[in-house]
């Protein structure tokens, strides 16, 4: 089936490279024009905004496929193609066993209609339930506050009743946004033993009574049944105590006081089912090799995400506008840098020393899991890659600024940089680090030094209208000429770069609910286990000096088991700088307890 599907995919870019795609200007200087030309197509209406699994996506896939091999690179993906396709997940459906009744003393038995009075959250586990309800409020502890939803009560075992959001218990919107983080919320109810949590939107949150949506969460599931319920739904799981979801959000928001308690004479049976929907996508690969004998073995990667958000949904500025993302900027921007560097390096193939590699990764908004995937099963081993230069969202210079990440990747780094605008093109704002939301990091990961170019973010970003017409083309000429002569520098000087740990002076990763604390991991978006998975971790953080590494799962944080980000997240929120903690991590065969000292944020 996958040699099939490889087979396709090649015949369908044979076809398109020579019917379907206008080709750009074959000029082998980087213009504004040309990359108008990519920019145009791969944000075009056609294109319906990238999102992996979809037709559009496959399409850019093609169109940049097409481009390389007019170019003249070398397929490097799999079985002498340009792709290296894999399989993901790309959303959640409901099964056919999803159920919801309840009974009141010894009434007969009620049921609720799916998708009209409650709906499992994407997040859920697929499962059942059977027993007693406790109304736990908004199931908000807050110890600075004196306030504590769970006192009182008994939930082990249990289902909770909880509102979304947060009682108006402090001013400050900071702390209300982190005490209504409703993963966080389900990992406390979890914790305390609840088996299943039922979440209802109180009106004083929302005039409408709708469902929360179902949409699948990256970062996998809560470990416990998790079901969306309208107040109409909840007001009759209420009526034994005489009380409406109003009545009880109006007397915890005017009291401040906790109104938890068992609903009397309830009994709930709950059962979940979730189809996870899954897709094939690619990055695109293409090899332009050296003509020194001994350093074309090493391999330069210049690269890219494609991808983007399709019709919104997940991960959109704007979650409820069903419009095409276009993604221009982010990240058709960057794409269309990689293919007018593939072109002029091609031009000029016979002066070039080092090999390079041209990759466009998929699947970066849904946590780089292109990038993962690659540096996972790359096409030419990892320890030949001398240096990795990625440009996500390079189209919209203002004001000459530009980021570039990684400076203090390898010694020189930023003398090279600024080597490149002695005449001060740019106003530069240099960050050593190598980590951050882009392909960059999961060769950083590895060891490996990296650039990362970016002219920051802005009003249009993650929504409908960040479209071509938008972008500075003059400006991106001048990005992309400024990448290539640091890409030129790298393909031809005789040593290689070496890599340096930079030591944060951010958090990274495994930071705290409350940001007042820090671990250092790196999750590893790319790879769904049993536990939370590092890529590596940052240099001097606690993780560190504890002994985590890269590949290692965490499956216990302190008292608290860990099947995801979230649960690790909320995990160390519980925890301040200073606490010491048991760090239980899978290595391989071996199950390791590390001690570690949880670490203050980094200013």
């Amino acid at each position: 089936m996958h040699r099939i599907f490889l087979f396709l995919l090649t015949v369908l870019v044979s076809f398109a490279a020579q019917t379907v795609f206008a080709q750009a200007a074959k000029s082998p200087e980087i213009t504004a024009d040309d990359l108008l030309t990519h920019v145009k197509y791969l944000a075009s209406d056609k294109l319906e905004g990238r999102r992996p699994g979809n037709t559009g996506n496959q399409l850019a896939a093609e169109y940049i496929a097409s481009e390389f091999k007019a170019f003249g690179l070398q397929p490097k993906g799999e079985g002498n193609t340009f792709l290296q396709p894999f399989e993901l997940i790309v959303g959640v459906k409901l099964g056919s066993k999803n159920a919801f009744h309840y009974t009141h003393e010894s009434q007969k038995q009620k049921e609720l209609e799916i998708s009209k009075s409650f709906r499992p959250f994407g997040f859920s586990v697929s499962g059942s339930y059977s027993g007693e309800v406790v109304l736990v409020g908004y199931g908000v502890i807050a110890p600075d506050k004196k306030f504590d939803e769970y006192a009182g009560v008994d939930v082990k075992d249990k289902a909770v009743l909880m509102l979304r959001m947060a009682p108006p218990i402090d001013s400050s919107r900071a702390v209300l946004d982190r005490l209504s983080g409703l993963r966080f919320k389900i990992a406390k109810a979890k914790e305390l033993g609840a088996r299943a949590v039922i979440i209802v939107t109180g009106p004083a949150d929302s005039d409408s009574d709708d469902l929360m949506k179902l949409t699948y969460d990256q970062s996998g599931d809560a470990g416990i049944i998790v079901v969306s319920m309208t107040r109409e739904a909840a007001d009759e799981l209420l009526s034994p105590m005489g009380e409406t979801i109003k009545s009880l959000q109006e007397a915890i928001n005017t009291t401040l006081t906790p109104q938890s308690r068992l609903i009397a004479n309830l009994r709930v049976s709950v059962q979940t089912d979730l189809n996870f929907m899954r897709a094939t996508s690619s990055n695109v690969i293409g090899y332009l090799e050296g003509s020194d004998p001994n350093l074309k073995k090493e391999v330069l990667v210049i690269g890219a995400h494609y991808d983007h958000l399709g019709w919104g949904g997940e991960g959109s500025m704007k979650p409820d506008t069903h419009a095409i993302h276009y993604g221009a900027d982010d990240n058709a921007s960057g794409t269309a840098g990689v293919l007018e560097l593939a072109q002029t390096f091609a031009a000029k193939r016979a002066h070039l020393k080092r090999s390079i590699l041209f990759i466009a990764f998929t699947a970066e908004e849904m946590g780089l899991l292109g990038s993962a995937h690659y540096v996972k099963t790359p096409t030419i081993p990892l320890e030949q890659t001398v240096s990795m230069l990625n440009m996500d969202m390079i189209g919209r210079l203002t004001d000459r600024k530009l980021i570039v990440y990684g400076t203090g990747t390898s010694p020189g780094f930023d003398s090279l940089v600024r080597a490149h605008d002695k005449d001060s093109a740019f106003v530069l704002k240099l960050v050593k680090d190598g980590m951050g939301p882009s392909d960059h990091a999961s060769f950083y990961s590895k060891k490996i030094p990296v650039f990362q170019f970016f002219t920051d973010l802005h009003s249009d970003y993650h929504r409908p209208y960040d479209t071509y017409d938008r972008l500075n083309y003059p400006g991106m000429e001048q990005i992309v000429k400024f990448v290539y002569g640091i890409a030129n520098d790298l393909a031809q000087v005789p040593s290689r770069p070496q890599y340096a740990a930079v030591e944060v002076t951010r958090p990274t990763g495994g930071m705290g609910r409350s940001g007042r604390v820090w671990v250092g991991t790196v999750p590893d978006f790319g790879e769904q286990a049993e536990g939370m998975k590092i890529s590596g971790v940052s240099e001097g953080s606690p993780a560190q000096k504890a002994g985590l590494k890269g590949g290692d799962v965490i499956v216990k944080f302190g008292k608290i088991d860990i099947k995801n980000l979230y649960d690790f997240t909320y995990a160390i929120g519980e925890y301040k700088a200073g606490d010491q903690v048991d760090v239980v991590v899978k290595r391989g065969n071996e199950t390791l307890t590390f001690p570690l000292t949880v670490g203050k944020r980094p200013n």
